[in-house]
């Protein structure tokens, strides 16, 4: 009997824990199946996509850079994904893909379950607008945040995310060059691929307002430059996406196979040691 095909898309995608992740909720929930990284370019992810289903691929998680394309490439999507333009889980039905995004909801509740976090009506500052940012920004405003400030290298990214998340009252964006004026934020979450990119991303101790909570939706190395940043800067506590990882997936799992993992045990393991390689997944 063949075991069924799921695998995590992106370039790189050597680092991702993924397949660690998924293997663990796979003893723990006695399912079989085979999980593998699949590294392809931008110009190959369609192909490879493609390739992945014809050989009985069945379901899929996306990291950077694809999950805009992995959307575009969807028969169907979830309301969560239509609103993200961005799809992290792909599930394979009727031999067409179908589109959803756990980011937001792993963040959330990997934020106020884990950590036991209020994020109501906390100030926040959204850093990028790619993929990353689009999963998550619709799970914030969600959650109750206060207002929502959008910066991106790409003005024209920002204002498209700000545009799709239908708030204009509450959801603002601003240039770079307007940081240092914005005043302190409550909650500050960096989804851009600087650390990963090992780029510098000069950011002003202004805006660290008295209760800021750091967010960086990377991991381990990766997340080492924002997170170190927060510290100096004064911000009360400093988080990775090591936690956010994990849910995510513990979503897409259930998506998949019908039943939510129990997350505990494979965040213990993976966080009680120094993870090595990082970012986004």
């Amino acid at each position: 009997m063949t075991m069924a095909r799921y695998a995590v898309f992106g370039h790189p995608v050597q680092h991702s824990l993924s397949p660690r992740i998924h293997a663990a909720f796979a003893r723990q929930q006695g399912i079989a199946m085979a999980y593998e990284a699949i590294d392809a370019t931008p110009d190959e992810f369609a192909a490879a996509l493609a390739a992945f289903a014809a050989g009985g691929g069945r379901g899929a998680n996306i990291t950077l850079p694809h999950k805009q394309a992995a959307f575009a490439l969807c028969a169907g999507a979830s309301e969560r994904a239509r609103r993200a333009g961005a799809a992290n889980t792909l599930v394979r039905r009727d031999g067409e893909w179908h589109g959803d995004n756990t980011d937001g909801s792993g963040l959330v509740r990997d934020l106020a379950d884990r950590h036991a976090l209020d994020l109501r009506a906390r100030r926040t500052l959204l850093i990028g607008a790619g993929g990353a940012a689009r999963g998550v920004a619709p799970a914030l405003v969600d959650a109750g945040i206060g207002d929502l400030y959008i910066i991106n290298r790409t003005p024209e990214r920002a204002d498209a995310l700000a545009d799709a998340l239908g708030q204009p009252g509450r959801v603002h964006t601003r240039y770079w060059s307007d940081l240092g004026n914005l005043g302190g934020f409550d909650l500050i979450v960096n989804a851009t691929a600087a650390g990963r990119e090992q780029s510098t991303m000069p950011l002003p101790n202004t805006i660290v307002g008295p209760r800021a909570l750091a967010v960086d939706l990377s991991y381990g190395e990766a997340a080492i430059p924002f997170l170190a940043w927060a510290r100096s800067a004064g911000c009360a506590q400093a988080i990775d996406g090591l936690g956010m990882l994990v849910e995510q997936a513990a979503e897409s799992f259930a998506l998949w196979h019908g039943v939510r993992p129990d997350t505990a045990p494979i965040y213990a393991e993976l966080s009680g040691r120094a993870v090595a390689l990082a970012t986004g997944d």
